[in-house]
């Protein structure tokens, strides 16, 4: 089975997408307590489960459009977007060993895609 380019897109929506859950969990997760109202109040905590589910719901049909072996290293992907977007809303600091692990991450999923 050959994988189809909209799968792929879609994949890369559904990381894209996807990382904004652990953005805004970790966001939840400074005023967050074992309170059931502030649990069901939380908005980032409500937004961070909003955008897993999202990023999940969207990767479904992408799996109809091709190899699982293909798109399943795309999610990957997730671990670059949640680094840039917790450099520029949650102001975290990258160091060079973890730029490295970026460059690893692209190399790897470079190199599945090309076998794909």
């Amino acid at each position: 089975m050959n994988t189809e380019l909209w799968a792929i897109v879609l994949v890369l929506i559904a990381t894209t997408l996807g990382s904004f859950g652990p953005l805004f969990l970790k966001k939840a997760s400074s005023t967050l307590t074992l309170n059931l109202k502030n649990i069901i109040t939380n908005k980032n905590l409500i937004l961070g489960l909003f955008f897993y589910a999202v990023g999940t719901i969207l990767f479904i049909p992408a799996l109809k459009g091709g190899e699982l072996s293909v798109l399943y290293p795309l999610v990957a992907l997730v671990y670059v977007w949640v680094s840039l977007l917790s450099m520029k809303f949650l102001k975290e600091k990258m160091t060079m060993l973890k730029w490295l692990g970026v460059l690893l991450i692209l190399i790897g999923v470079s190199l599945i895609g090309a076998g794909a």
